[in-house]
């Protein structure tokens, strides 16, 4: 059986044989999981390799890419501006960012943002790589654009603009980057080990990720559906990353760069309503804005049922197998990556991996861990 690193209380073992499993089958090739319950790491583990030659051990800090579980960052960024009472939930983005008020978004709430209601779930082509990592371009395009349907009225992933939309809130307001908004009053405030884009000194640490094999194009591709305008204008794709580009740029949505243990530490905050180590982040009044319902149904972007809370979406049967209902917000990534905030049994639990697994809303591996912590959860109590 392969050696998985790191500590975990006895009742979390079966979540050490699970990954020590999936190294040892090779469906992992290097991973790390975390769970935190109220303020204590039960577990904290990590395995299998950081490159996939295998001759360089996932280690107690490597960081690998997150793709979309950035956006749970990005999302805790907001709602921190939120409670400060600089960002209004329901007040016109154009408020913030006079410019975005063209082509019929004046009305476009900061809550339709985070909930991926503003129709604006992709960038209008033509829209390249080196679009999307010039800030001013990227931001300048999406505020002359129009939506895509009518904001409010139904929610479709905004795969790769979301990190634009909340990160020029972020500038507008705070007159600080994403980047350094994250690393100073999460990372820092929270000793959490997670960025935005990454420092050129971490460079080292970080595993290269291994991605699936694309399929090709279906026969019934329509390209004037929601689901493929946002596919084709959301132009980062797996050969960006583990570039210098990649690395340098600030994709709210996209490049962040963390571990299973600094997710866990970070978003524990909002598991634990608002309040981490001793220092509160939030009000446990704006954590329970999170869960203030935007849209239930069929993403159209996704094309599977999602519950959009503000910034994150909410415990679902039908969007996450094995999941259980209560109190419980979560995101996940490219691949499986994935942290849920529980608030009922204030845990939260995080998982990163560097060989990218199928599935839209994790991965076969993503809901075996998930089903495996639970299980011995429900051992216990």
């Amino acid at each position: 059986m392969a050696t998985v690193e790191g500590k975990t209380t006895a009742r979390f073992e079966p979540v050490r044989a699970a990954l020590a499993a999936h190294i040892e089958s090779g469906d992992e090739l290097g991973a790390s999981i975390a769970v935190d319950v109220d303020g204590v790491m039960e577990v904290d583990l990590w395995g299998g390799h950081a490159d996939e030659a295998r001759t360089v051990p996932w280690s107690e800090d490597t960081l690998v890419t997150l793709w979309s579980t950035t956006k749970t960052l990005s999302s805790l960024a907001a709602l921190v501006l939120v409670d400060r009472g600089a960002l209004d939930l329901d007040r016109p983005v154009a408020e913030y960012w006079p410019e975005f008020g063209a082509q019929g978004k004046q009305d476009v709430e900061v809550r339709h943002v985070l909930a991926h209601t503003s129709g604006l779930s992709g960038w209008q082509q033509p829209f390249t790589m080196d679009d999307l990592c010039d800030w001013p371009t990227a931001s300048a395009r999406l505020a002359g654009q129009a939506p895509w349907w009518k904001p409010g009225t139904a929610a479709g992933y905004h795969m790769q603009t979301q990190g634009q939309l909340v990160g020029e809130l972020v500038r507008r307001v705070s007159g600080r980057t994403l980047t350094e908004f994250v690393d100073t009053e999460i990372a820092k405030r929270l000793d959490a080990d997670v960025q935005i884009g990454a420092r050129e000194a971490d460079w080292p640490r970080i595993a290269g990720l291994v991605a699936p094999q694309i399929s090709g194009v279906p026969a019934d591709f329509d390209p004037e559906a929601i689901f493929a305008r946002t596919l084709l204008g959301s132009p980062a794709r797996d050969e960006h990353v583990d570039t210098p580009q990649w690395r340098n740029a600030e994709l709210g949505a996209l490049n962040g760069h963390s571990n299973a243990r600094g997710m866990a530490r970070a978003l524990s905050v909002i598991s634990r309503r608002g309040e981490a180590d001793g220092f509160r982040l939030l009000s446990a009044d704006t954590v329970d804005k999170i869960f203030d319902v935007q849209a239930d149904g069929v993403d159209l972007v996704l094309g599977v049922p999602v519950r959009w809370g503000i910034g994150y979406a909410l415990a679902d049967p039908r969007t996450m197998p094995g999941m259980p209902t209560g109190t419980i917000c979560f995101w996940v990534g490219r691949g499986g990556s994935v942290v849920m905030m529980d608030l009922d049994r204030r845990i939260t639990f995080a998982y990163t991996m560097n060989r990218l697994g199928d599935g839209i809303l994790g991965s076969e591996r993503t809901h075996s861990y998930i089903r495996h912590v639970y299980e011995a959860l429900d051992a216990t109590n």
